[in-house]
């Protein structure tokens, strides 16, 4: 078998070129070679990707026929399942923007990302707890409709009967049926969508990430950016290979890095992908046995838990070609633990949902530098600059801001034209975060700028806590920071004062919070002040509790 041509070149000085793609198109090369290949694969339910195109096909016109058209915003509040992927790419192949919403949010959390982007549909899993808050808020918001998912008809048999039988308790409940559209009447149709002119520089996709100061902000990352970021990958494994290889999907489709590592880059690639809704090590476990994979992409939080099994659960993944961990630092002895015990080499990357998200990764083939997350990816530039003056580039083994060029970066923040201008320098993709290059050009990362909090992967934003704490009438002053954590590297701790007169207790705080923030979010240890540290100019100052915290563990 001949492999289809590769999407990228490389030019007379040898640098490696990503030609614009639109991601439909990744779909398109997928079924003109590869129609009778395993796409996907759900608890052992398969889907070829012949069988996926038509799905996407249908779902495209059912969604014109509601009246989606080009531009208009489309939310996936949806788990890991083979609805992902028909509804992303019917959702592109119209010309719709897509955006992806963390389950596990709170209503207050989608109420406010629903109105900023202007929502007018989103598509739910058939899971109570997330129908609810999605229904709760959607039709105030602006939505049109909610394309509610049903588990019956994706689930083998015998999952199938058990999710209808013993899970009864989960079962949507719906209270607005004119609000609600099934899927299956949505794809009840010849799939025979109307083409859609587009270009590989409109928006694909509203990736949300906050920030250390103000409301979480859309990252606009367009077709291009998002397909040169599967190409880059491509690249960075040598291309094809001619075996079919099978990419084990736990990472959630919701996250930048599992929606260009495991959804694009597989789809790229014609890879099996075996999917798993959630990171359960029983299911994790069952499916590495039932087929293994050769390529697995995880946050260190998953390679810690396979660190920690028994000897005898310990999986064999001699197999596994590629395996990438991202989402936070990887500790080495994690690193050299897990490869000592599965047999698979994983090497760590770093990127950003600005960047679509991977702008530098050790190579799978070559050499691993211990504590570094590599040099930049094909066709990136890694720049040092001078964190006072950005005009300065710092010379080699100088520690400045990290800022990335490169085909991946996205086209700015979504209605924020100020925080896109700032987020940029000249072009550049201001990263926010301190690093050195070495001789070899690795990056080593050795501070953050951003004040971010890494919890087993996940951006948490001490801002966030922080403001929905002030919501509670007791609390006058807060502030979160983040705590060594064995298991998630990170968690929030948060520190309170509160008004004189008042009382709150740990317990109560906590469930306050529970109402207005996502348990990713939700601080593990609450501590009650007089005061809290201020700098000269009464601006409260993080700086004392993270050295506090620190002594405690020296």
């Amino acid at each position: 078998m001949t492999d289809p041509a590769l999407p990228y070149h490389t030019d007379a000085s040898g640098q490696q070129v990503f030609p614009p793609r639109l991601l439909t198109d990744i779909i398109d090369k997928a079924l003109s070679h590869w129609p009778q290949r395993n796409a996907i694969d759900y608890f052992g339910r398969c889907w070829s990707y012949g069988e996926l195109g038509a799905l996407i096909d249908r779902a495209a016109r059912g969604l014109q026929d509601q009246g989606l058209k080009p531009g208009d915003r489309f939310g996936l509040c949806l788990g890991n399942s083979p609805y992902n992927v028909v509804l992303f790419y019917a959702a592109l192949k119209i010309g719709a923007v897509v955006v992806n919403l963390n389950p596990l949010y709170t209503a207050v959390e989608l109420d406010h990302l629903l109105r900023d982007c202007a929502m007018r549909m989103v598509a739910v899993p058939e899971v109570r707890f997330v129908h609810e808050k999605v229904e709760s808020v959607a039709r105030a918001a602006g939505v049109e409709k909610i394309v509610l998912c049903r588990m019956k008809d994706i689930l083998p048999f015998g999952l199938n009967l058990g999710f209808r039988v013993l899970r009864h308790a989960d079962h949507v409940r719906i209270t607005d049926a004119a609000l609600n559209l099934e899927l299956t009447d949505l794809l009840a149709n010849a799939g025979d969508p109307t083409p859609v002119a587009r270009q590989p520089d409109d928006v694909a996709v509203l990736q949300y990430t906050g920030g250390t100061t103000g409301l979480p902000k859309g990252a606009m990352l367009t077709h291009a950016s998002l397909a040169a970021n599967s190409a880059q990958m491509m690249a960075h494994a040598r291309g094809y290979t001619p075996q079919q290889q099978r990419t084990l999907g736990i990472l959630p489709m919701f996250h930048v890095f599992a929606l260009t590592s495991v959804l694009n880059y597989s789809m790229d690639t014609g890879s099996e992908l075996v999917l798993l809704p959630r990171f359960e090590m029983p299911k994790v476990l069952a499916a590495m046995r039932r087929k293994p994979p050769t390529q697995f992409f995880g946050v260190p939080t998953m390679f810690a838990a396979i660190n920690a099994l028994p000897d005898a659960k310990v999986p064999d993944l001699s197999m596994v070609i590629c395996c990438i961990s991202g989402g936070a630092p990887l500790p080495l002895e994690v690193r050299q633990t897990f490869e000592a015990r599965t047999g698979a080499k994983v090497v760590e990357g770093y990127g950003l949902s600005e960047a679509s998200p991977i702008i530098t990764c050790n190579p799978l083939f070559g050499l691993v530098k211990d504590n570094s997350c590599g040099p930049a990816f094909p066709g990136t530039v890694i720049e040092i600059h001078d964190r006072d003056d950005a005009q300065k580039l710092m010379p080699q083994g100088e520690r400045g801001e990290v800022m990335a060029r490169g085909p991946q970066l996205m086209k700015g923040y979504w209605n924020k034209p100020d925080e896109t201008a700032a987020t940029f320098f000249d072009g550049a993709l201001r990263t926010g975060d301190v690093g050195y290059l070495d001789e070899d050009g690795y990056l080593f990362l050795v501070d953050r700028i951003k004040d971010l909090i890494l919890r087993g992967g996940y951006n948490v934003y001490p801002r966030v806590i922080e403001d929905a704490a002030y919501r509670h009438p007791a609390v006058a002053e807060a502030i979160a920071i983040g705590i060594p954590d064995d298991y998630l590297g990170q968690v929030p701790k948060l520190f309170i004062a509160l008004h004189p007169g008042t009382a709150l207790t740990a317990e109560e705080l906590s469930e306050f919070l529970a109402i207005h923030i996502s348990k990713i979010e939700l601080p593990v240890s609450i501590e009650f002040r007089a005061s809290l540290p201020k700098t000269m100019i009464g601006k409260l100052s993080k700086k004392e509790l993270v050295a506090e915290e620190k002594s405690k563990r020296d």
